[in-house]
């Protein structure tokens, strides 16, 4: 219709030129009208896709029958009821987050920044003890009932063996090999050799530092599944309390765990970089201090550690060397959230060393032999003595068995690293004392104030 337009001026020159003019003007606003049409229809239905869009990413009624969606030439049906949820369960997963983020910092992080405790963990473990009390119980009174032995004889090394006399066992021996009446004579006979050659082998594999390396063992169980190996009994009740366990460990304290030790080492990073820049003087190295102080802290929450400490007047001072029984990994943890401690002592005013004469991990039970190159100097030394209770849970590590990361998640997945430090008082080496007569008192020093076995090897 359009096409009409430009002939206007031809036909004015026409005879009837006027009316055929009007009738071209007639289409030519039709025309107009039309494009109009289009152009508005146009635009209301891009303002209605739009609208459509806009209520698909806010929250439906779930009453609504339902919301189309169109992307191309794919089209697809949401209902309104299933947009619903899923915002509802998105904003729950906000709130709880926040709720959780909250309850760290104003619970576990602030307090750890400022060395204070609100009770929350001793309480957590008054109740761990109950519950283990309770269990003990219940594991005695079944054994009861069914008449037989809750425990094997309890033994601490890998071999189990009979609290019986030598002469007491080669008479069962031979009373079992023959019926004749025993006399009171003792003789030899050739089936003793069995006997002598069972205790050598038990005495070559079960001696007294091959049995430092593995696990303690517990005369209870505490609710994990690796404590006791003699355990004979389990109730429905203690499976049931054990699943429990496994759950509030995997699912509540190890991902809480893991939060707070993302926290701790990320601040550490963080921390020590931006102190690193600074000029050297007093101002760098109170920083440095609390910037330690307040991340370590912060780690030995997420292994929920319940820590005391004795004799603090006693603690390490600058200029001298800090000597501790090892155990774990987190012995270094453990006395650092609560002094600070440097790489050498040749400046008296700098801080103390750290370190394990030991040079590997013991179970916790007794002290070995320690290396005398730190008692040559002739530096002051700090002994310390650390005593874990395995009760809450294994802070041994059997470096042979398991690798860091199992062992970390060994940790988190524990009830509790509880642990006592003692500091003791500072000892120097006398003049007619060497180097290992020195390391040997210090030894006994530290194994006499922790309960533990002094070793010679």
């Amino acid at each position: 219709m359009t096409r009409y337009g430009p002939s206007i001026l031809h036909l004015q020159i026409c005879k009837g030129g006027s009316h055929c003019l009007r009738r071209i003007w007639e289409h030519w606003s039709l025309a107009v009208d039309l494009a109009a049409c289009k152009q508005l229809f146009a635009k209301v239905t891009a303002e209605k896709g739009a609208l459509r869009e806009k209520n698909i990413e806010s929250t439906s009624m779930p009453g609504a029958s339902g919301i189309t969606l169109t992307a191309g030439s794919m089209t697809h049906s949401v209902p309104a009821s299933v947009s619903y949820w899923r915002s509802l369960i998105v904003n729950l997963l906000g709130i709880s987050l926040t709720v959780l983020f909250t309850l760290l910092l104003v619970f576990i992080i602030v307090p750890a920044i400022f060395g204070v405790s609100f009770g929350i963990r001793k309480l957590y473990m008054k109740t761990l003890l109950k519950i283990f009390a309770w269990a003990t119980l219940r594991m005695e009174r079944g054994a009861k009932e069914k008449n037989h032995q809750l425990y094997k004889p309890y033994t601490n090394g890998i071999i189990a063996k009979d609290p019986t006399s030598l002469e007491e066992e080669i008479k069962e021996i031979r009373r079992s090999g023959s019926s004749k009446a025993l006399d009171n004579t003792p003789e030899f006979e050739l089936s003793d050799i069995f006997y002598f050659c069972r205790k050598g082998m038990e005495t070559i594999m079960d001696d007294e530092v091959t049995k430092r390396f593995s696990a303690e063992e517990l005369e209870s169980w505490n609710l994990l599944s690796r404590t006791n190996y003699n355990f004979q009994y389990i109730s429905l009740r203690l499976t049931v309390l054990w699943g429990l366990g496994v759950l509030i460990r995997y699912c509540f304290l190890l991902p809480l765990r893991i939060a707070l030790a993302f926290t701790g080492i990320s601040l550490l990073v963080v921390g020590t970089t931006v102190v690193g820049y600074l000029p050297n003087g007093r101002f760098k190295e109170f920083l440095s201090k609390h910037v330690h102080l307040m991340c370590y802290r912060i780690c030995v929450r997420a292994l929920t550690a319940i820590i005391t400490y004795h004799d603090r007047k006693n603690r390490p001072r600058n200029g001298g060397i800090c000597v501790a029984n090892h155990t774990s990994p987190i012995d270094v943890i453990i006395l650092a959230s609560d002094g600070y401690y440097a790489m050498h002592v040749q400046d008296k005013s700098k801080l103390p060393i750290l370190i394990f004469p030991e040079g590997t991990c013991i179970n916790n039970t007794s002290v070995m032999m320690f290396k005398k190159g730190s008692f040559e100097i002739g530096a002051t030394v700090y002994p310390v003595a650390i005593k874990y209770d395995p009760q809450f849970g294994d802070a041994f590590w059997n470096s042979s068995k398991y690798g860091m990361v199992t062992y970390l998640l060994r940790m988190m997945t524990s009830w509790a690293i509880v642990c006592s430090v003692w500091y003791l008082p500072p000892m120097t080496r006398e003049k007619d004392e060497d180097a290992v007569q020195f390391a040997n008192r210090v030894k006994s020093a530290i194994a006499r104030q922790g309960g533990l076995v002094d070793l010679l090897w």
